[in-house]
């Protein structure tokens, strides 16, 4: 049996930045516009982004997941852009995307998310919500938002009461089924940086103890990341991503993305990870290989 392949990218701050209105610049969007212009401007590159996703696609995954932070300030302006980008990443029946903290970077945009990328939201019924599932192949994709608007300086993701005890009803109705359960957060499960967390994570951790999924998929911290957490037949792992458009910088790894080979193993799951990353020429190349279920 060939296995199914998912490939996992995420952060890709879509540059360049549009150059904003006045307007647009007050309170949090002013910082985040002065970081941008002074800093992250010289390491979030196009040309790495583009090389990055030329080499997904070459590999043909069955699925390709994008955990969130598309944009940068969530200006009007960026949204097009980036719905045009995701558009060549691939067809949104084989792409699936969340909304990341830069997503909902003010409450003034924070539904233009939802509006421009709704059919690679939409799950296996057309609705569009969090949780949703989508069933590809063995893989049942389950996304969560953890996007919600903060004050200057803030990072935090926040799942909320009604989301949790709706993905508790999710995984109780996925666990009579034979399917390999991927859910797909911004966040990271756990956090050091207080400014950064995930601030409920407590818990989705004491749901995942309950309920279980074979994988969890983040970003939003720009790292190689894998930490494993208590499921109820054995431990889970939580796998984050460098940003898909970055330039090696400070303690930040070049761009990279995971590929996972995901199948039936007896009356199990066996999930090989693949990790292919940038180098200083702009050339992708495997960097590490590794089972995880």
């Amino acid at each position: 049996m060939v296995p199914f392949t998912l490939a996992h990218l995420s952060d890709p701050h879509l540059p360049p930045l549009p150059k904003p209105r006045l307007t647009e610049l007050a309170g949090k969007r002013a910082l985040g516009y002065v970081n941008w212009t002074r800093n992250r401007h010289k390491y979030q590159r196009r040309e790495v982004l583009d090389a990055l996703v030329a080499d997904v696609r070459a590999q043909a995954p069955d699925h390709i997941a994008v955990t969130g932070d598309l944009v940068n300030l969530a200006m009007e302006a960026e949204f097009a852009p980036a719905r045009a980008w995701l558009d060549e990443v691939g067809p949104p029946d084989r792409v699936t995307t969340i909304p990341g903290n830069h997503d909902a970077y003010v409450r003034a945009t924070y539904h233009r998310f939802g509006e421009t990328f709704a059919p690679y939201l939409a799950d296996d019924d057309g609705r569009i919500g969090f949780p949703g599932v989508r069933r590809r192949g063995p893989v049942a994709l389950i996304s969560l938002s953890s996007a919600v608007p903060t004050l200057p300086l803030m990072a935090t993701g926040t799942l909320g009461r009604d989301q949790l005890a709706d993905l508790e009803q999710v995984l109780e109705q996925l666990a009579t089924e034979d399917v390999f359960r991927v859910l797909l957060v911004h966040h990271p499960l756990k956090s050091d940086a207080r400014q950064k967390r995930l601030t409920d994570s407590a818990a989705l951790l004491a749901l995942l103890k309950r309920r279980g999924v074979e994988l969890v998929l983040h970003g939003h911290d720009h790292i190689h990341s894998t930490m494993w957490f208590e499921g109820p037949n054995g431990r889970i792992p939580a796998i984050g991503v460098p940003s898909a458009s970055a330039l090696a910088h400070g303690r930040y790894p070049a761009a990279a993305y995971n590929l996972f080979a995901i199948e039936k193993d007896n009356e199990g799951w066996r999930c090989e990870q693949i990790v292919r990353s940038i180098d200083h020429g702009l050339q992708i190349r495997e960097i590490k290989r590794a089972r995880v279920v």
